[in-house]
C-alpha cells in the first residue's frame, strides 16, 4: 500500500469527519466489560459512536451497561431479550448512524490506534472493509498460536483471493477485525439462530465488492475462554457450531460454483475438512441410521472418496483421518475421543 505521508495525513484528516458505529453484543460479561469498553473509548479515531446491546443479561451486567453509558455520550444502550450474538449484532446495525460499522466481542480489547489505521487504509486504498490483524491469549494470560498468521505487509486482497483463503482456513472471517461500509449491511445480515455467523454472512458479502485491505499489524486481542461455544457439559452434549460448519460449507461450495468455479477443488477440499471436523465430534450415541444430517454427512464422504485421495490441499493425516472415517466412522470415533480424553488428563495434570 503506496502513498507519501503528506497524503496519508491529509487522508486521514478527511476520513476523521465520517462516524464509525462501533457494536458491542453484550450478555452476563461482568468481568471482562469494563476493559472492552475502555479499550473503544480510547480510540485515537474519536468521532464514533458505541453500541452496548444487552442480550438478556440476569448477572448485573443489564445494569452495568447503564452505568457506563453515563461516562461517555457516546455510549448509547440497547436491552433486549435474549436472542443470540447475530441478534444482537443486527439491532445494533439497524440502530447505527455512522457511514462504517465495526464490531467488538465483550471479553475482547482494542488497541487505540485500531479504527483510526482502519479508516486512513478505507479511504487510501478505496476499499470497502478493511481489515486488522488479531492475536489470542487464554484464560491464564498465555499467548495461543495465531489462528490467521498475518501477512509481512498491507496490502489489498482481490475478493476471489479472499474468499481462497477462506476455503483453505488461513483467511479470517471475523467481522471483528473489520471496519465495513455500512451500505453493505443494507442487503445482508447476520444469520440468527446459527453458529459460524460471520464466515456466512462474509462469503455472501465478498460478492459485492472488489477486495479487502489487510493490516499487519494485530490491533485486535481475542481473549479465549476455554470451549466457550462448543464446550461440553457430558460425553453427548454436542454443540451445533459443528452441524453449521457443514451447512456453511455448502453454501461455500455453491457460492464457488456460482461465482469462482475455478476454485472448484479447494471448496471440495473445505466441504470435506468441515464433516472431517464434525465426525470428530459427534458422539458416538448420535451416529445413527436415523440421525440423518449424520448419515447426510456419511453420503457426502462416500461420493467424494476421489476426491479425498486426489485432493492437494489435504493434509496426509486429513486424507487419513476421512478415508477411516468413510469405512468405519463409529470405531474411529470410539478412538479419537479415547486419544483425546486421554491427551485432556495429561494436560490437567501438568
Amino acid at each position: 500500500m503506496g502513498g507519501q505521508g503528506k497524503k496519508k495525513q491529509e487522508t486521514y484528516s478527511e476520513g476523521q469527519r465520517e462516524l464509525i458505529s462501533i457494536i458491542v453484543p453484550v450478555y452476563n460479561i461482568m468481568d471482562c466489560l469494563p476493559r472492552c469498553v475502555e479499550s473503544v473509548r480510547r480510540q485515537t479515531y474519536s468521532n464514533l459512536e458505541i453500541l452496548l446491546v444487552d442480550d438478556g443479561s440476569n448477572d448485573g451486567t443489564e445494569k452495568l451497561v447503564d452505568r457506563l453509558a453515563e461516562s461517555d455520550s457516546r455510549i448509547r444502550v440497547f436491552h433486549k431479550v435474549n436472542g443470540g450474538s447475530s441478534s444482537a449484532r443486527n439491532l445494533g446495525i439497524r440502530e447505527a448512524r455512522g457511514k462504517y460499522i465495526g464490531f467488538v466481542d465483550s471479553d475482547d480489547f482494542i488497541e487505540p490506534q485500531m479504527y483510526g489505521k482502519l479508516m486512513e487504509c478505507i479511504h487510501q486504498e478505496k476499499v470497502r472493509i478493511a481489515q486488522v490483524s488479531r492475536d489470542e491469549t487464554d484464560e491464564r494470560g498465555n499467548r495461543l498460536p495465531d489462528v490467521c498468521i498475518p501477512p509481512e505487509k498491507a496490502y489489498v486482497c482481490p475478493a476471489e483471493t479472499f474468499f481462497r483463503e477462506l476455503l483453505l482456513h488461513r483467511g479470517d472471517c471475523s467481522y471483528c477485525t473489520k471496519l465495513t461500509e455500512r451500505s453493505l449491511f443494507d442487503k445482508y445480515c447476520f444469520p440468527e439462530g446459527v453458529l459460524n455467523e460471520d464466515f456466512h454472512l462474509l462469503v455472501e458479502m465478498l460478492g459485492e465488492v472488489e477486495g479487502i485491505a489487510v493490516l499487519p499489524e494485530q490491533y485486535y486481542h481475542v481473549f479465549y475462554r476455554a470451549g466457550s461455544n462448543t464446550r461440553k457439559k457430558s460425553k453427548d452434549d454436542f454443540s451445533r457450531v459443528f452441524m453449521d460448519i457443514v451447512d456453511n460449507a455448502d453454501m461455500a461450495e455453491r457460492i464457488a460454483a456460482k461465482r469462482y468455479p475455478g476454485l472448484k477443488e479447494e471448496a471440495v477440499r473445505f466441504g470435506l475438512y468441515q464433516r472431517l471436523d464434525y465426525m470428530l465430534h459427534i458422539p458416538v450415541g448420535k451416529m445413527t441410521a436415523d440421525n440423518t444430517f449424520y448419515a447426510g454427512v456419511k453420503k457426502y464422504l462416500r461420493h467424494h472418496l476421489a476426491d479425498t485421495v486426489r485432493n492437494r490441499y489435504l493434509s496426509r493425516k486429513n486424507k487419513a483421518y476421512l478415508l477411516l472415517l468413510t469405512v468405519a466412522p463409529r470405531t474411529v470415533r470410539r478412538i479419537h475421543g479415547w486419544k483425546m480424553g486421554r491427551r485432556a488428563a495429561v494436560q490437567q495434570s501438568e
